[in-house]
């Protein structure tokens, strides 16, 4: 009996020790499998100072690592206010792999009410990745990001709302390259899985980005350029608090770890239809500065040569019209008075 039950329970040992999470070490600390860790930390650039607050989860069993970007725009708040969501609704004892969850990106724009860049060095962290060690406050968050969370991560999701003066559809991204296949197919797959009508191809096919001597610039870039499999989710306008984007965004990472194995999937959403593939994106810019004025709204589908709006001066005299170049949909549109030379007015995805 004995000679049967020794080998028996030397393959039980094995296995526990093949599916048995170890401790994960971040930042100088360890976790516990089955537990989870906040994060404050210090980033310093000669008088200016911040913090970036992250959340690691190590699971239970083993598995792969996902780095999560929230606030790379401190005012685009529906994906703060879902990380902050996120912290109760992924349970680590639920959990196979290691989830490192980056609260707010940019602290300073969130704390400063700011759009886009930081008050501190007047900088757009999603212009600056890789970063830099000895750069400003942003450079220097960006590096941080990139060498403790994306090359940790076997995937990554960075995600984003409509900026204080955008009016936004809701949809999920991924990065593609056809020297990339592999990789593009599996952010393709995290974008489908996270539940939204639309997703859009982040195509990456003759950027200079892509170059390697070139800075990635873009959070996700980064990731994907080192071959890291990469999505975005963009939910939430005009920098509003509302409730509906907040739990689209906390339900579209849940659905997102089921299908990628982090979390068991027996109570994953059901998606009832594919969603609308867009893989062409047009850029209107404004050449004037001015009062703009939208005829259309976000989620709008348009027919070519349909005017979107137009600019006035400051007396109430028309300087520039913007007319659809293609039928398409509405995935953006300023939805604020004030508008600059060579701003974005309109994003039309081209179905």
């Amino acid at each position: 009996m004995l000679k049967i039950l020794c080998p028996l329970l030397l393959l039980i040992c094995s296995l526990q020790n093949t599916f048995a999470q170890s401790s994960y070490q971040f930042d100088g600390r360890q976790i516990k499998p089955g537990t989870k860790q906040h994060f404050t930390i210090p980033i310093v650039s000669g008088k200016d100072t911040t913090i970036i607050p992250v959340t690691v989860f190590n699971g239970l069993k083993k598995g792969k690592t996902l780095g999560i970007t929230a606030g790379v725009h401190g005012y685009e708040y529906a994906p703060i206010l879902a990380a902050q969501k996120l912290i109760s609704s992924i349970d680590p004892k639920n959990l196979s792999g290691v989830i490192i969850l980056v609260q707010i990106a940019n602290m300073e724009s969130f704390r400063g009410r700011s759009p886009y860049i930081s008050p501190a060095d007047r900088k757009n962290l999603n212009r600056v990745f890789p970063g830099s060690a000895n750069g400003t406050i942003t450079e220097r968050v960006a590096d941080y990001i990139t060498k403790n969370i994306i090359v940790k991560s076997d995937y990554f999701l960075d995600t984003h709302s409509g900026d204080a003066p955008e009016d936004l559809t809701a949809y999920g991204a991924y990065y593609s390259n056809s020297s990339m296949p592999a990789i593009s197919k599996t952010g393709k797959e995290m974008a489908v899985s996270m539940g939204f009508d639309y997703v859009v191809t982040f195509d990456t096919d003759g950027k200079n980005y892509m170059n390697k001597n070139e800075p990635a610039l873009y959070c996700t870039a980064e990731a994907f350029k080192r071959g890291i499999p990469a999505a975005d989710i963009e939910c939430g306008r005009l920098g509003m608090v509302e409730e509906a984007p907040v739990k689209k965004v906390e339900s579209s990472v849940l659905n997102m770890l089921k299908h990628l194995k982090f979390m068991p999937d027996e109570h994953a959403e059901v998606q009832q239809q594919a969603p609308v593939m867009i893989k062409g994106r047009m850029y209107y810019s404004s050449k004037q500065t001015g009062i703009f004025y939208a005829l259309k709204k976000a989620r709008e589908h348009v027919k070519k040569g349909m005017q979107l709006g137009y600019t006035t001066n400051y007396f109430g005299e028309t300087v520039e019209k913007f007319y659809a170049q293609e039928d398409g949909l509405i995935l953006l549109i300023i939805g604020t008075p004030a508008i600059n030379k060579d701003e974005d007015v309109v994003v039309l995805g081209t179905l």
